[in-house]
């Protein structure tokens, strides 16, 4: 599944980087399907970056034909988001370069990526919590919550 995961990201990585070409700066594969050895729900998140907030908009046609709804600004701030298939198999969370919200994500991919004590924590605490918290997917995202915020606090964010 890793592997197919990522192989499935960086295909549609292409494909976005071809159909979006000069309003995008950036396509990143992020969540937890781009990290080895991590659990994660079959869903491939992918992090796009824009030169301007506002071509958020002038992509929407183009993703369209990849296959993407687009689902608004809600929920995160200043992110554009698009879903793809029923059941979902990915997401896009779009936001302009510079993003403090995307610069944090990418930090903790990358310190995952790096360090295999933390990733071996974060592992078994997500496995942890997917069994307290079944039912309550919002619990399960708050208690995550306080460990990815204690690794980006020792980065330097927060």
């Amino acid at each position: 599944m890793e592997g197919a995961c990522r192989n499935d990201a960086d295909i549609e990585k292409t494909q976005i980087e071809n159909e979006l070409g000069e309003l995008i700066l950036a396509v990143h594969h992020i969540g937890s399907t781009a990290v080895k050895n991590l659990s994660a729900k079959p869903i491939i998140d992918i992090g796009i970056e824009l030169k301007d907030y506002q071509h958020g908009s002038e992509c929407v046609q183009g993703l369209e034909r990849l296959g993407y709804a687009y689902r608004g600004t809600n929920i995160l701030p200043d992110r554009h988001y698009f879903s793809k298939g029923e059941p979902r198999t990915h997401q896009i969370h779009m936001f302009q370069t510079g993003s403090l919200y995307l610069e944090k994500i990418l930090a903790f991919r990358d310190y995952l990526l790096k360090n295999d004590a933390a990733l071996n924590e974060y592992q078994e605490l997500k496995v942890k919590l997917s069994q307290k918290h079944e039912k309550d997917k919002l619990l399960y995202t708050d208690e995550k919550t306080e460990f990815i915020n204690s690794i980006l606090d020792s980065l330097g964010f927060n």
